[in-house]
């Protein structure tokens, strides 16, 4: 593979990434919000929301190994793993190696739900919230496309879409932390029914 090949490649599995992770992160609020997907039974959300972590983490995978391998840049594997190291634009790449570390926590944890507990792997899973913005700013201070049309647009869209979900998910936690008890025994009596 060519420099140049290595380098066109690692900007578009950035966008990917961009791309699949705000996937990710909507569908994980509404597996949060028990909201069924048009098609699919509330299960298969759930099932969507992993199946799609895997293939966005694929694509980090693939990103973070083209932006080693590519010559252009010497980015190498302490930079990857410790932030703020690399003598290449050490914030940005720092910020990639933040949200990149705040990431496999994320999926380390949910490989090990099981043993972990639910108390713990959803104080350790809420990173996610973090990571995603953290990556977001990561690739406007570092990426070569930001500032170009479909770059800015993938962006904004990106931006508004998780804005969005998280004030919905925001409105619906302050709703339901002002229920009474009443209510909420109602609501667990119409959800057994």
């Amino acid at each position: 593979m060519t420099s140049e090949t290595l380098w066109y490649a690692g900007r578009a599995t950035g966008a990917v990434c961009l791309v699949l992770f705000t996937a990710v992160v909507l569908l994980g609020i509404a597996v949060r919000l028990r909201t069924r997907l048009p098609g699919l039974p509330r299960f298969g959300t759930v099932a969507l929301h992993r199946s799609l972590s895997l293939s966005a983490t694929a694509f980090l995978a693939l990103h973070v190994a083209l932006a080693v391998v590519d010559g252009y840049v010497d980015i190498g594997p302490a930079d990857v793993l410790v932030p703020f190291v690399s003598d290449y634009r050490p914030l940005w790449l720092g910020l990639g190696t933040v949200a990149l570390d705040l990431m496999l926590a994320v999926l380390v944890t949910s490989l090990l739900r099981a043993r972990l507990g639910p108390r713990a792997w959803r104080a350790v899973h809420r990173l996610a919230y973090v990571s995603w913005p953290v990556a977001l700013v990561h690739g406007i201070g570092i990426g070569t496309d930001t500032g170009t049309g479909w770059m800015t647009w993938l962006t904004v869209c990106c931006l508004a879409a998780v804005a969005t979900a998280v004030g919905i998910r925001l409105a619906h936690s302050a709703r339901a932390a002002r229920r009474t008890p009443a209510e909420l025994l109602r609501t667990a009596e119409g959800a057994r029914s």
